[in-house]
C-alpha cells in the first residue's frame, strides 16, 4: 500500500512561486512513475506534469512547459513540482498521484489519471489577480 501526502499549496499572487511536495510512505517514489494533476470548481481533473522510474524523464502539460518542473529527491522519498510565473488559471486543488507497476514510461499514458493507482488527498493552490 502506498500513502501519499501533499504539501505546500496556499495563497498567492500572479506572477509568484509555489513548490509543492508530495511524500509517500510504502514505496520508494523512485521506482514509480508520479504524476500532478489538479481539478479547478466545477471542472474536470486535469494532468499537470508526471516523472518517470528514476526520476529521469519529464511530460508536462503544455500551458505549464516552461513555468513548472517536476523533481524527485531520493534521500526524503518525495516528489516536488515548482510552480512559477503563477497565473490566476492555475487555481485548483493539485494532486500527486503514483504508478508502482509497469515497465516503461509512456508519456501518453501516464498523462491519463487512469494510470495512477494511488493519490494524495490533495493540496489548494489559489492564485489572485
Amino acid at each position: 500500500q502506498v500513502q501519499l501526502v501533499e504539501s505546500g499549496g496556499g495563497l498567492v499572487q500572479a506572477g509568484d512561486s509555489l513548490k509543492l511536495s508530495c511524500a509517500a510512505s510504502g514505496r520508494t517514489l523512485s521506482s514509480s512513475v508520479v504524476g500532478w494533476f489538479r481539478q479547478a470548481p466545477g471542472k474536470e481533473r486535469e494532468f499537470v506534469a508526471t516523472i518517470s522510474y528514476g526520476f529521469r524523464v519529464t511530460y508536462y502539460e503544455i500551458s505549464v512547459k516552461g513555468r513548472f518542473t517536476v523533481s524527485g529527491d531520493n534521500a526524503k522519498n518525495v516528489v516536488h513540482l515548482q510552480m512559477n510565473s503563477l497565473k490566476p488559471e492555475d487555481t485548483a486543488v493539485y494532486y500527486c498521484a503514483a504508478d508502482p507497476g509497469g515497465t516503461s514510461f509512456e508519456s501518453s499514458y501516464y498523462s491519463k489519471a487512469t494510470a495512477y493507482a494511488y493519490w494524495g488527498q490533495g493540496t489548494q493552490v489559489t492564485v489572485s489577480s
